[in-house]
């Protein structure tokens, strides 16, 4: 017995009607903010669009601010970008992180090899005069 498939959002496999129907907007406004590149659409061999269930929730959270907050496209547009470059930052903050995780992990693991040597103080310093 196989374990059920996640399901893919960002599976591009929704024909236009679908994710129109889906986000509550008619076709050719969904056609509008692909034009502009709120939503990006793969395409069939025919030129067909096609969505995906990832992309019919940012069509819903484009028509949230559109007409409940009352912001504008090219307004929408900007607040997207940025939450891309959000998203972006915080990957490679947790990239970062985690190599920090791993750098201090070393670093004990260092200081417990080096343990009964590494006494604070007790250091040996070599020193060489000047030769005259």
């Amino acid at each position: 017995m196989t374990a059920p498939k996640e399901p893919d959002f960002d599976a591009k496999i929704l024909a236009i009607s679908a994710a129109a129907d889906l986000a509550g907007m008619h076709p050719q406004t969904l056609r509008q903010y692909d034009r502009l590149g709120l939503v990006e659409a793969a395409r069939t061999p025919g030129g067909g669009r096609r969505y995906s269930a990832r992309d019919v929730t940012r069509l819903r959270e484009i028509q949230r601010l559109s007409q409940d907050e009352g912001v504008n496209l090219a307004g929408i547009k900007r607040i997207m970008d940025l939450q891309r470059e959000v998203e972006a930052a915080r990957a490679e903050m947790a990239a970062v992180l985690e190599e920090l995780a791993r750098a201090r992990a070393q670093l004990s693991e260092l200081r417990a090899v080096t343990g009964p040597f590494a006494r604070p103080g007790t250091e040996i310093v070599l020193w060489q005069g000047r030769r005259q």
